[in-house]
């Protein structure tokens, strides 16, 4: 049972609160991406493995989007 509480050295408080926050980041991920069609289901799963990175890349490349070279009207 001790094993159980303190699985390697860290808290079992502390494995609950980082799952719950890969669980929301990989809900909210999903919807935006599916909402904005940008592969939801990539954002889904790729933020249920990691925390914040997926977020991070997300806001750059889908909400903020790459600077696009402007074209030339002719």
């Amino acid at each position: 049972m001790e094993d159980l509480e303190k699985l390697g050295g860290v808290p079992v408080w502390l494995l609950v609160l980082i799952g719950a926050a890969a669980l929301c980041q990989s809900t909210w991920l999903f919807i935006d991406a599916k909402r904005r069609s940008r592969f939801p289901w990539f954002w889904g799963l790729w933020g249920l493995i990691q925390i914040p990175m997926p977020f991070i890349i997300y806001w750059i490349v889908v909400r903020k989007g790459w600077p696009r070279p402007r074209r030339h009207r002719e």
